[in-house]
């Protein structure tokens, strides 16, 4: 899938991943958390989106982030459900810091809707 011309003329960094609806990846990961569906996975550069998933540069930013992460060293995915593991999902330092990107992304840009 392609995000609207919007999104990325907006956030022109979000041109670097792949992005697809629905399928496997969320719904396995929603299994992990104990619900239906993730609203979203990132498996290195491909982001999947639920199917209901509103495309909100929160977390589109936010899964930006995981792709980054999955570049910078060939052990993340490993390096990443060990945190989940030890620290549980919302205290996994890779969570964290993809949430202080987004923040951070977003601060710095004027304020955006979208009703998609």
């Amino acid at each position: 899938m392609t995000l609207p011309v919007d999104v990325l003329a907006r956030y022109p960094e979000l041109g670097v991943a792949r992005f697809r609806r629905g399928g496997l990846p969320p719904r396995i990961g929603g299994w992990a958390l104990g619900q239906r569906t993730a609203a979203a996975i990132t498996l290195w550069r491909t982001i999947w989106l639920a199917a209901e998933t509103p495309l909100v540069p929160e977390l589109l930013l936010h899964e930006l982030r995981h792709v980054e992460q999955f570049g910078e060293s060939v052990t993340f995915p490993l390096r990443y459900l060990w945190e989940s593991v030890r620290r549980g999902y919302a205290r996994n330092r890779f969570e964290l810091d993809a949430t202080r990107y987004a923040t951070q992304k977003l601060a710095a840009r004027e304020p955006f809707t979208r009703d998609v």
